[in-house]
């Protein structure tokens, strides 16, 4: 039977795999994006054991050299993958066999698929992660630029989607700064549980065999040793934690994907997206759509299915290691992938946006913004805020029956609802007044923003 010959646990069964069941459990197809980090942690399991005298000097050659073969190949294509050796390992641990004979066959002693495979899974991450963060920090200094720019540019701050108060746009870029700060901050520490070495765990139990598992981290990089041999080779939590940060990273970009598709739209125009980045219509020639935005938000709800996956795939699994761990794989790639793409392609996208202020600094003018500067400056005067409250809220009331912003009010008709109120109550209620007099760490004054931006340029040097 060609079949169980090919199969390393062959001698248990007395008729092959069926085509269809072949199908259904292989992984190969996926997890041979995981076959250098596969080779990676064979060499460095093959040198300990040279190391504590289990396999030979000859056979560790032999075994390095195999493997140097096999990922030229790899690189350059001409590997051949088989469903019927079911995954990367065993692809390439059969063609380390077909090419050094016995020496390839002893290079499993110790070690089971189970720790290798968690083992695996953890080196393709950990470099996952680094070039992650790597590209979080590049879309925050794209982000710090606009900010720089737009230190001072007016732009009207929501709650509620309703005008609120005067910020800068620049100030307004710099809170995605630091939600994505708070990314990369949760990818590295998500890195310290994911660099924990499980090799020598074996299938569940540990190996009889004198293995050196700290020398085995030493050789490929690893903080440590996992602690217990159950846990090991069945803990999947390093990747619900970084699908957890990933799903978080892209809710940020969600939000701000929202508001660049709102600020894009001809009732705010707040802003012009790069023409690369957007598509026209199939039957409306004059359309200019904010595709990536708007794929964005989609692809937010496809990395939080993967994370929603992999809390379903491990909330009822009995230790120690079950096959129901082989569909980890799929939803962390495609999260890897996801957020890898978005990243990348947003850091250009905010290179390519044009800013327009006029709109902006009118919008401003629509939601009677200084509204609140007006009652600070009562309440400064003396008079108790909730009745500066009220006073002011007649104001609007007033301001906006004659259509006009309170900053176009007359002093005299101002006075009506304070006698507080003075000549000076004008710079108050301009945008830039307002701005200027949030000058504070975290406020929103022009001064205030360019510190942030010196502080931010900084931190990502």
């Amino acid at each position: 039977m060609q079949d169980a010959v090919n199969k390393t646990w062959s001698g248990r069964f007395n008729e092959p795999v069926s085509e269809l069941v072949k199908r259904y459990t292989a992984s190969v197809t996926f997890d041979n994006r995981m076959a250098e980090v596969d080779i990676q942690g064979s060499l460095a399991h093959a040198t300990m054991l040279n190391k504590v005298g289990v396999l030979s000097g000859d056979d560790l050659a032999a075994i390095q050299r195999g493997m140097a073969e096999i990922l030229d190949e790899i690189r350059n294509g001409t590997f051949e993958w088989s469903v019927d050796l079911e995954d990367v390992h065993m692809n390439i641990e059969r063609r380390l066999t077909d090419k050094i004979g016995d020496a390839g066959k002893r290079l499993h002693t110790g070690r089971s698929r189970n720790d290798q495979v968690a083992t695996d899974i953890r080196l393709y991450l950990r470099g996952a992660i680094d070039a992650i963060v790597g590209l979080v920090r590049e879309l925050q200094r794209s982000l710090v630029d606009l900010a720089d720019a737009h230190a001072s540019t007016v732009l009207p701050g929501f709650t509620h989607l309703q005008v609120a108060q005067p910020v800068t746009f620049g100030h307004h870029m710099l809170a995605y700064v630091e939600m994505l700060g708070r990314d990369a901050d949760r990818f590295t520490d998500a890195r310290k549980r994911v660099n924990l070495l499980p090799l020598g765990s074996a299938a569940l139990a540990g190996t009889t065999y004198p293995i050196d598992r700290v020398y085995t981290a030493e050789l490929l990089g690893f903080d440590g040793v996992t602690q217990n041999s159950l846990d090991s080779v069945s803990d999947r939590d390093f990747a619900i934690e970084f699908t957890s940060a990933a799903a978080l990273t892209m809710t940020h970009l969600s939000r701000l994907s929202e508001e660049l598709i709102l600020w894009m739209s001809p009732r705010f125009g707040f802003i012009d997206i790069a023409d690369r980045f957007c598509t026209g219509s199939s039957i409306m020639p004059q359309k200019k759509n904010p595709d990536v935005p708007e794929l964005v938000r989609g692809k937010t709800g496809r990395v939080n299915g993967s994370l929603i996956g992999l809390l379903t795939l491990m909330k009822s699994q009995p230790l120690a290691y079950n096959k129901d761990n082989q569909e980890d794989k799929e939803p962390l790639f495609d999260t890897v992938d996801t957020l890898s793409d978005t990243l990348r392609i947003y850091a250009d996208m905010m290179r390519g946006i044009t800013v327009k202020p006029e709109a902006m600094k009118d919008a401003v003018k629509q939601g009677f913004a200084t509204a609140t500067d007006l009652a600070d400056y009562l309440v400064k005067k003396g008079l108790p805020f909730r009745d500066a409250h009220e006073a002011v809220a007649l104001a609007v009331r007033y301001a906006e029956e004659k259509k006009r912003d309170l900053s176009e009010l007359a002093i005299v008709e101002l006075k009506t609802f304070s006698p507080l109120i003075g000549d000076d109550v004008a710079e108050v209620l301009t945008a830039e007044g307002s701005l200027a007099a949030r000058n504070h760490v975290g406020g929103t004054a022009p001064v205030q923003v360019r510190a942030q931006v010196a502080r931010w340029r900084a931190l990502l040097a």
